[in-house]
This record gives structure tokens, sequence and C-alpha cells, in this order.
């Protein structure tokens, strides 16, 4: 017995044993944990129920010059319902009321349908339940002040979320050149035209906000307030008009509807400052329609074809190699340097005329002559002209995706026999329709050359944090003398040159037509053309330069010819921004009077302020007007129905008595 209880107690020692063993190892892996590996642990169960969320910062709008809006950030808000955070008697007490509100407000559900769902969402514990989505604003500020939702996230159970829509309140007008800043598929930044350009300054600070893990992998706010509060982007007021880019759109539109042209471009640009008024890059898509993709005046660099003489014209007259006046034989049209041929588009040639007649006629045989005879021993002379003038390198325009010009350079690769006579009429050189219209400006400009801008500032409200101020390229492309007698030339090119069918008595432009040929050195199956013009107006005291570019039109429908082509697209941009506008002409002897309108004029308004004694025939009169009518003459109206009057309680006759009610049946 005494062994056996021995042995009991043996077993019971062993065992209190281990379970201080294991007390003991709990009680150092509890201290470990508490102690060493605390801070691990806490930081993980942190992590996984309470994270930072970024809350994107409203990017900033852009507007134009006039203040019409052409980009915004449109926020839109979801609404979810965590049907557990409220306690019972506020659900009770306010889930009627806050189902009414929101039927009133989005009628989309009835009343009771959304109570019915809010109590299913209650009873199946639903934490994360969709009230609306795609909300305003104001929609949002609405719903936040509803019974229950007013209580707050915790007390309320109302979830927010918010996510950005950009808009373009004007539409696909200047779509490119407004632009966006998105990313692709692999991640990477694709910033495009205005928007990409200024994105540092339209995209603001993001915010950050609390959120804690809810059921099925949901988060929702811990509190109402951000930890960090979001900073919107600042606005970008650029240098487009609504009003002149609308014109400069649909005309461009037309002319290449009516061509049925592969794409084409036009800009408008503002002489003094180089701002861009109007821009719009058009291409033809399979079903015939046109839409802009690429900014074609930027970003497509070519051989501009003859809208290039003007250089040659320039520069001859300012080296002091010939004038004007010098007289050429153009040879029947058609003169051959190391064997390749230059041509007249003029069958025959032109005969003997002077270099301001072969340029406004745009005589290839004429201008080439010149140009070779007189710089063939140093050409580096005419191609450093060329480079003075900017024309050689890009314009250095803020947009990714600038046309990259090729002007060949003596002595270097690409440069032949033929360099020179090709240049002199627009061929083995390239630029972009921008490089172009910024030389004829400065010729409008009385020889400054300004930069093409865009932007003209960064604001904050009413705040300016940066202006952008015209930037001269070039204080003087050429001496006075010469600048006289090259806008002569260009005026000429309008009133009895290639551009004669623009001309207008009443209204001046100048300008320089161009037809060019496109892909020539592929084959006959590859070529078309290009037609362009770019000139600007009024020709005297010029306030706006324009350039239109239109590539591959329908020869078979139509021909090519930059007067016919593109010139009409200028025409109508001219004569529209300047007819169509408010006239700010002075009116003298405003105040004078004259005897005869002021006896009309009082004997109206006594007709009219004399009220009649009876009561008016009102059957058939329009309702609003009836009461207007009656009201007037200080009677009560009772309306029954709507429409016009069918009935009056009153017969037509009947005295006129103060404050007497007349009731009107509608129909």
């Amino acid at each position: 017995m005494a062994v056996e209880n021995r042995n009991i107690l043996n077993r019971i020692y062993i065992v209190a044993l281990i379970v201080l063993i294991m007390v003991t190892a709990v009680g150092v892996k509890l201290t470990n944990i508490q102690w060493v590996e605390g801070e691990y642990y806490r930081k993980l169960a942190k992590e996984r129920t309470i994270k930072n969320f970024v809350i994107p910062a409203n990017r900033g709008n852009v507007y134009s010059s006039d203040g019409s809006l052409l980009a915004t950030s449109i926020p839109e808000y979801t609404i979810r319902f965590d049907a557990l955070a409220p306690s019972q008697e506020n659900f009770d007490n306010h889930i009627e009321q806050l189902s009414d509100s929101l039927h009133k407000l989005l009628k989309n559900k009835s009343a009771y349908t959304y109570l019915n769902e809010f109590r299913k969402a209650r009873a199946n514990k639903n934490r994360y339940f969709l009230v609306a989505r795609d909300l305003s604003y104001t929609q949002y500020m609405t719903i936040k002040g509803f019974p229950l939702f007013s209580l707050g996230a915790y007390k309320g159970g109302m979830i927010t979320e918010q996510k950005t829509v950009r808009e373009h309140p004007i539409g696909k007008i200047a779509k490119r050149t407004i632009g966006y800043e998105r990313y692709d598929e692999n991640g990477k930044l694709l910033p495009v035209g205005i928007e990409g350009a200024f994105g540092k300054y339209l995209n603001g600070t993001d915010g950050r906000i609390l959120k804690q893990k809810i059921a099925k992998g949901q988060w929702k706010p811990i509190h109402d307030n951000y930890e960090v509060e979001p900073r919107d982007g600042y606005d970008i007021v650029s240098t487009i008009d609504v009003y002149v880019q609308d014109i400069a759109h649909h005309a461009l539109l037309k002319q290449l509807q009516d061509y049925e042209a592969d794409h084409g471009c036009v800009v408008v640009m503002e002489t003094k400052t180089g701002a861009v008024k109007a821009i719009s890059n058009l291409g033809r898509a399979t079903d015939g329609s046109y839409y802009e993709t690429i900014n074609y005046a930027v970003g497509e660099s070519h051989e501009p074809g003859s809208t290039f003489k003007l250089i040659d014209l320039i520069a001859l007259i300012d080296d002091e190699k010939i004038d004007t006046g010098k007289v050429y034989d153009s040879k029947g049209g058609d003169i051959v340097y190391k064997g390749r041929h230059v041509r007249d588009s003029h069958e025959g040639g032109y005969g003997k005329i002077s270099l301001a007649r072969g340029f406004e006629v745009s005589s290839n045989t004429v201008l080439v002559q010149a140009v070779y005879e007189n710089y063939k021993d140093n050409p580096k002379q005419f191609v450093d002209r060329i480079n003075s003038l900017g024309l050689n390198k890009p314009l250095g325009l803020p947009f990714k995706g600038e046309g990259t010009p090729k002007i060949p350079q003596p002595g270097q690769n690409g440069w032949s026999g033929i360099s020179l006579p090709w240049m002199a009429f627009g061929y083995g050189v390239s630029v972009t329709p921008l490089q172009t219209l910024a030389l004829y400006n400065a010729v409008a400009n009385n020889g400054e050359m300004v930069k093409p801008i865009f932007v003209q500032e960064v604001k904050e409200w009413n705040k300016t944090i940066k202006k952008f101020d015209k930037q001269v390229i070039n204080p003087s492309i050429c001496s006075e003398e010469t600048l006289k007698k090259v806008q002569a030339v260009l005026k000429n090119v309008v009133k009895k040159g290639t551009g004669s069918k623009l001309y207008s008595k009443d209204f001046s432009m100048a300008g320089k037509t161009g037809t060019a040929q496109v892909n020539y050195h592929k084959g006959d199956e590859h070529m078309y053309y290009a037609s362009s013009f770019v000139g600007y107006f009024p020709a005297e005291n010029p306030k706006y330069s324009c350039i239109v570019v239109v590539h591959k039109p329908n020869t078979l429908k139509n021909n090519y010819y930059g007067a016919d082509v593109a010139g009409p697209v200028f025409k109508r941009i001219a004569q529209k921004v300047f007819t169509d506008v408010p006239s700010t002409n002075e009116i003298k002897n405003l105040k004078k009077k004259f005897k005869d309108q002021e006896g009309n004029y009082y004997a109206y308004n006594a007709k009219l302020n004399k009220k009649p004694s009876v009561i008016p025939n009102l059957k058939g009169m329009a309702g609003m007007d009836a009461v207007a009518l009656l009201e007037n003459l200080e009677m009560k109206v009772k309306v029954i129905g709507i429409g016009k009057v069918k009935k009056q309680s009153i017969l037509p006759g009947q005295p006129i008595i103060k404050n007497n009610t007349i009731i009107l049946e509608l129909s």
C-alpha cells in the first residue's frame, strides 16, 4: 500500500514538473513576444488591419485666354454603408428618414426599396453595402448631411470613396493640344500637350487617409478627416481663344471633307506676342470622319515647297545681291541643274519677269535661278541665313514629339550639287508648319521673330504663380528696307499673284501659297501633294498670322494647289475673326436729341402706360401672359389647368374692380 502511494506521489510530481516546465515556457514565450518580438507583431497587426491610402489631388483646370474651361477634374463619389456601425437605437430612429431623403435626391429607387435594402444589409451583417455611385460633389455633400449619415463614419456607418474624372467641356476641339497625362500598360508616363507639358503645375500634392480593414478585404476610413490634406494643382491659362478656335477648326474640317484629304492642320497666332489663339490637327479615319490624334503642326516636319521661297527673297535683298526689280527669263518653265529638271507649274513658263513678279506667281525657275546665280560660289552664305532664322533647329516647344527640321549644311553629309537649287524652291529641306509660321509672323511683326507660346500663366485662384511672356528668337530677321519690300510682295501675292482668288477689296491679307510633292522619291504610286497657305491679316498693322496645310487632297475630284485647297481656310478664318467680333467703333453724338424721335417716344410711352378701364378679352392668350396682364390691373387671379385661356369668369367689357378675383380656365 505504501509502495502504491509512493508511485502515485511520484506521478503527481512528474505531472507537476511537466506543467511547471510548460508554464515556464509559455511565460518565457510571452515575455519574449512582449518585450523582444512585441514591436514586430504589433506592427504586423497594425499593417494588416490599418493602412494609409493615397487620396489623389485634383488636377488644376486648363482655361482658354477668354476664360472658357478647356479641361477640368470632376470628382465622383461612391457611397457605401457599414450596416453594423450604427447602434440599434440610431438605426431604428433614422433609417426611414435616410431612405426617404435618398429617394427624393436620387429618384432612382423608392423610399420603401431603400428601407428594405438597408434592413437586409443590417440582417446580413453587410459592412460594405453599395448605396450610390457616380455622385457629384454637391450630391455627396447633401447625402453627408442626411439622417444617420450625419453621425459620421463610426456612428452613422457612411463610407465614402472618391475618384477623379477629367472632362473637356468644349469636346474634341483642340484635344491634342490640350492633351493629357496618363500611364500606359507598362507604367510609363505619357505626357501629351498642355496637360503633359505643364503636369508639374497641374498635378498638385496627394493626400493620405487612414483606413481600417473590414469584412471581405474591404477598407473604411477611421476618421472623417484626412491624415494629410491633398493640395489641388494650379490652374493653367492657355493662349487659346475658344471663338477663334471654333472658326479655325470648322474651316479646316470643311475643306478636308470637301477634298477628301488625308490630314491637315491650321494654326492662328497673335502677331506681336506669338500667342497661339487656335490650333487644329485633323486626320482621316477609315470611315471618312476626321479626328485629332497627332499634332501635325508641332510634330510633322516635311518639305514645305513654295512657302520656303520667302527665305530666297529675304536673303537676296538683305545680302544686297539683287533687288526685286531684277528680270529673269523663266526659259519656258523648265531649267536643268546637274541633270535634274526644275519646272514651273504654269506650262510654258512666264517669259521674262522680275524677281518680285516671279515670287508673286511662285515661279520655281525664276527663284531657283536667282538663288543659284548669287550663291553657287558661296552656298554657306545662303544656308547661314536659314540658320540665323532658327530653321535648322526645333523651336524648343514644351511638348513632347516636336518635329526635327532638316537643313543640309555645305561640307557635311547630305550636301550635293543640287542641294542649293532644290532648297530655293522648298525641297531637300524639312521644317514643321509652326516653324514656317514663325518666319512669316516675323515679317508681319516688323522683323521680330517670336516663339509660339501656348500658355500665358499659371494661377492659383486669382493669384498668378508664373507668367509666360513673349520669347524673342531673333530681334531682327533683316533690315527695315528689306522688310518693307518683302511685305509689299507678300501683299501682291494675294492681290495679283497665286493667291488672287482670296483677294477682297474690303479686307486686306498677305501671304504665300505652297504646293509641295511629298514622297516623290519613293515613286509615283507613293507621291502625293501637300497644299499650304501661310500669311497674316490685315496686311497693314497685322494682328494675326496663320498657316494652313492640307495633305493628300483627292486630285481626281479637285485640284491640289495651295490657293484652292488651303487658301479658302485662311480667308474664312481671317474674315470671320474680324467680321463676327463685336464692333469697337465709337458712336458719336449719342446723347443728341431729335424732335421727331422724342415725340414718338412720349406718345408711345403714354399709350403703353394707359391702363384699360374694362376687362380685356383673354381668350387664346397664354396663361402666364394673362396672369401678368390682370395683376398689373390690380386684380386677383385664380388659374385652373395649364396652357392658353379657354374661359374667363368675368366677361370682356365688364368694368375693372380693384382686388376683384377673376378665374381663368386654361387648356
